[in-house]
């Protein structure tokens, strides 16, 4: 099985989606998150990012685990409902999940990143059978000298271009085939 641990902000929502679900939410008033229909909880995905990542989809045959923040507001099923309804062939096959690991000194400059990357590869250590891998963030979680960080990922770092840039589409690639 190929994997593709995808955040969403920066990677397939970008900067120029952020806050959209805000503007969704005003009709809905002042309401916990989960309260909001799925469409309003979040931001929409760029149109072209989600092109590339059905392109990838398509040439690889990934399975898709969500390892946004974005996690939080929906089951893994209504996750699944808004990438098709943001145009993406693929639901999710799972999430990652918060992992609070001791043995690990957290460095607080590298809290998020660190955090993520744990949780990347203790999903990958639960689930046998996964043959290639990648990892998409806007975090960067290549920090391999500090004993957390991914070998198979690939950073997206302008958050108005995220998996569509040039060239960050074939680095996914290079990982998966």
């Amino acid at each position: 099985m190929k994997v593709l641990f995808l955040d969403h902000d920066g990677v397939i929502c970008l900067s120029n989606n952020f806050g959209s679900r805000f503007k969704k939410q005003r009709k809905w008033g002042q309401r916990y998150q989960r309260e909001y229909p799925l469409d309003a909880r979040f931001d929409n995905f760029d149109k072209k990012a989600v092109k590339v990542l059905n392109e990838l989809i398509e040439e690889t045959s990934l399975e898709i685990v969500v390892s946004s923040d974005w996690r939080t507001w929906a089951s893994v099923d209504e996750m699944g409902d808004y990438y098709l309804s943001q145009g993406i062939l693929k639901r999710p096959l799972d999430y990652t999940t918060t992992v609070l690991d001791s043995t690990f000194d957290f460095d607080p400059k590298f809290d998020l990143e660190q955090t993520r990357s744990l949780e990347i590869l203790d999903w990958l250590d639960k689930h046998s059978g996964v043959s290639h891998w990648v990892a998409v963030d806007d975090l960067d979680m290549s920090n391999l000298e500090r004993n957390w960080g991914l070998s198979n990922f690939v950073h997206t770092t302008k958050p108005n271009e995220g998996i569509k840039k040039l060239g960050v589409k074939d680095q996914v690639l290079k990982f998966l085939k």
